[in-house]
């Protein structure tokens, strides 16, 4: 009887040591399998990919952002200039950050630094995007937004909110930090789309076509979004009776929540608040004195938009005066929008215009 029992117990053993043997070579093959599979970029599963490098992109591109300075390179005449590298890249204009190489980095000592969180607006969302190291295809929304304050009406104040709205995306992912500060908590949110519809806006504000004293013509455009919007692919459209231009802007770009004025004359144009003058003169879209760039009886006037690798524009905005507008200007009057709709009504003539005054 007892040898029975020594000789069950030890096939029990043996049953039990291949069990776990089995066992734990399985669970080596799915580890080797996942790790095959994340490195092939393949899906087993729940395991997506594609979702992965979302949401290591989101943390990546936060901690870049929330890390320290970060930089700039200038673009110099043979290529990028590193010797003159710097991390204030917030002192410069629109214009050079786009021309050059920026990673917008918005922490110094150890805290946010609300002149670099300005100046975001003289980044478009492509320069962040580069800067941040994000793949190709890839679009962002951030906010900076103060969540919590010893100041009650601070609550709640947006010291950021532009780029890729997370709805026009197929799939996105999230990474916020926070930052306590003069008695404040200014919260920082990434988010990192796959695709998505850019904000692409930029509104026609204020027209001169009868300037007086010889003066220049004007066009006036409005950046609404936080973000700075690069020109290329955009073009101004005018057509009358008796003209028909087009200007296709192939470089410049506008900074957030700023005013641009394209005239006909730099030295002899008043400029107001523009953070740019761009002269539309020397290709003859706009003119000066006696000469019309544009028509001053009547005519309508595009601002037009074509999407990369597109080659019919979209008509973005549109300004439109004599005819049966009833908008008949005099010479020294403006043709102004009030900003409400892109409807006729919402024009007006202006008896005292004002250049670069959005």
């Amino acid at each position: 009887m007892r040898s029975r029992s020594s000789r069950s117990l030890e096939r029990d053993e043996t049953a039990l040591t291949a069990v776990i043997e089995f066992l734990s070579a399985f669970a080596l093959f799915l580890m080797i399998l996942t790790a095959f599979l994340s490195l092939a970029q393949l899906q087993m599963g729940s395991n997506d990919p594609a979702v992965d490098r979302l949401d290591r992109s989101a943390v990546q591109g936060l901690d870049r952002l929330t890390s320290d300075e970060g930089w700039f390179v200038p673009a110099g005449v043979d290529g990028m200039d590193y010797n003159n590298a710097t991390a204030d890249w917030h002192l410069q204009s629109a214009p050079s950050l786009d021309n050059g190489r920026v990673q917008a980095g918005l922490v110094s000592d150890g805290v946010l630094n609300i002149q670099k969180i300005n100046a975001i607006q003289n980044l478009t969302e492509g320069d962040m995007i580069d800067g941040l190291g994000l793949d190709e295809g890839f679009s962002i929304h951030l906010t900076i937004e103060v969540v919590e304050s010893t100041n009650a009406s601070r609550i709640g104040t947006m010291l950021f909110d532009g780029g890729t709205e997370r709805r026009t995306a197929s799939a996105s992912s999230t990474a916020n930090r926070q930052f306590i500060q003069d008695g404040e908590t200014w919260q920082v949110v990434l988010e990192v789309h796959k695709g998505g519809r850019l904000n692409n806006d930029l509104q026609i504000t204020e027209v001169m076509t009868r300037p007086a004293e010889g003066g220049p013509e004007w066009i006036e455009i409005y950046n609404p979004n936080d973000f700075a919007i690069a020109l290329r692919g955009w073009s101004l459209n005018h057509t009358s009776s008796t003209i028909v231009s087009d200007h296709l802007f192939k470089s410049g770009v506008i900074a957030g929540k700023t005013t641009v004025l394209f005239t006909g004359d730099p030295s002899s144009q008043t400029v107001g608040n523009a953070s740019q003058v761009i002269d539309l003169g020397v290709e003859g879209f706009l003119g000066v004195g006696m000469f019309n760039g544009m028509s001053d009886g009547s005519g309508v006037l595009k601002l037009r938009y074509t999407q990369v690798d597109e080659a019919r524009p979209y008509d973005m905005f549109r300004s439109e005066w004599g005819g049966d507008t009833g908008l008949f200007m005099v010479t020294g009057q403006s043709l102004a929008w009030d900003g409400t709709s892109t409807a006729l009504t919402s024009w007006s003539i202006e008896e005292t215009p004002t250049p670069g005054d959005d």
